[in-house]
């Protein structure tokens, strides 16, 4: 359980909230909480990413996110991540936008295209096929034996589900998952080397489906995400930058969340014992356990917004064309809402109110297939395990942005 530090008004001037390094030793959660109580709407004068507000309370959040007559999410005045472009200052033509770096009205029918995927009979056909990949990766796995959870089962599961997605070739399925992560990386991360190679790995991605789109674009109208993009009349013949914007939207959605939400519940459970015990011994609690989970983990750390005009939050003045920066990791841990935030708990009465989906027009579109994906592993796993012992150090992604895991050892226990 993380606790507030104390901080003189000097230091709390200092804070640079979107410090990834901060993410990734988990030393975050108690500057968030100095924030909710000395500084909720907080002023970063300098930082890698220029200066920005920190909203971190989540009536707060609400208030930023409902209102996008205010505060703009449009790629062209930075978008939604703290970083004002993935491939600023190496290529100025290379420019990216998709429906969520939208504003309306361009923004509600390229979203329109693609959200047939997630209708009731849609999310039906797909739950049997989920399953049955879950038997079949759980059932694979060595119990009694180390292994790491990300890559045996959270990467794998989600990669797998992408490809479905896309009716996207399922030898190459794997390339879903870098193109996700190159995306998403710290322009000094590992992952990607330089802006440069980002920018690269990014035009093999727009070639490729541009490849895939074309054979698509005539054919029958098939439930998958890139034949919705080739058939639309909003998204057919759309300009290469919004086409591969939308596909990197739709990679990253489909990836980051459920991934480290798959992670994310199993330290969860193994922070919190009880919580496991509560639910073997009342499974009808699952459902609860899935929003909880997500709310406790909170998949994607931050969203980004932009002020179109003077507007006020809380007792501060944003000024027009300030970078806004909501903090849904900090909104989902305020007490004012959920009483002991920090605490996992499976029984929490207001654990589907979490802010990790985002509110107002931006809300995520897959929310229903990343619970769906989180609800059908744990009902495997309880048929299975006695429990997923953590058995080692965690290791954690670089990013104030992807909230998640890149190593997570365990051991299986089987169930008695």
């Amino acid at each position: 359980m993380s606790e507030a530090v104390s901080l003189s008004p000097a230091q709390l001037g200092q804070i640079n909230v979107a410090d990834p390094k901060r993410f990734a030793d988990e030393t975050i959660l108690p500057l968030m909480a100095d924030l909710r109580a000395h500084a909720p709407v907080h002023y970063c004068e300098s930082s890698a990413y220029g200066p920005y507000w920190s909203v971190t309370r989540y009536r707060d959040i609400m208030r930023v996110d409902k209102d996008h007559e205010a505060f703009s999410s449009d790629a062209h005045l930075g978008g939604i991540i703290i970083d004002d472009g993935i491939v600023k200052d190496v290529e100025r033509d290379f420019f990216i936008s998709s429906f969520i770096t939208m504003d309306p009205p361009n923004h509600g029918p390229q979203r329109k295209a693609v959200n047939k995927i997630v209708t009731p009979p849609s999310l039906q056909n797909f739950s049997t096929l989920i399953r049955g990949r879950t038997q079949a990766i759980l059932d694979s796995l060595p119990v009694g034996q180390e292994f790491d959870w990300v890559s045996k089962v959270s990467i794998e599961l989600t990669t797998q589900m992408l490809a479905t997605l896309f009716d996207f070739p399922f030898e190459d399925r794997h390339k879903l998952t870098r193109w996700s992560d190159v995306t998403t990386a710290e322009a000094d991360s590992p992952i990607v080397g330089s802006q440069a190679q980002r920018v690269e790995e990014l035009r093999e991605c727009l070639e490729y489906f541009t490849r895939l789109k074309r054979s698509r674009a005539s054919g029958p109208a098939n439930l998958d995400l890139l034949t919705m993009l080739a058939q639309d009349a909003a998204t057919a013949d759309q300009p290469a930058h919004e086409f591969l914007g939308n596909l990197l939207l739709l990679i990253v959605g489909g990836n980051d969340t459920t991934r480290n939400s798959m992670s994310g519940s199993i330290n969860a459970f193994h922070q919190f014992p009880g919580q496991l015990a509560k639910l073997k011994a009342d499974p009808t609690l699952l459902a609860n356990a899935v929003s909880e989970v997500i709310r406790w983990q909170t998949p994607l750390a931050h969203m980004r917004r932009t002020a179109l005009h003077d507007a006020q939050v809380g007792d501060q003045t944003i000024k027009k064309g300030d970078k806004v920066v909501m903090w849904y990791y900090s909104g989902n841990r305020d007490d004012e809402l959920f009483v002991d935030g920090n605490d996992f708990d499976i029984t929490r009465e207001n654990a589907r109110a979490n802010i990790s989906f985002g509110f107002g027009i931006h809300r995520c579109l897959g929310m229903r297939l990343a619970e769906l994906q989180l609800k059908i592993l744990w009902e495997e796993i309880l048929a299975r395990f006695d429990r997923v012992e953590i058995v080692g150090p965690t290791q954690r992604v670089l990013s104030n942005f992807v909230n998640g895991y890149t190593h997570m050892p365990v051991v299986l226990h089987p169930k008695q």
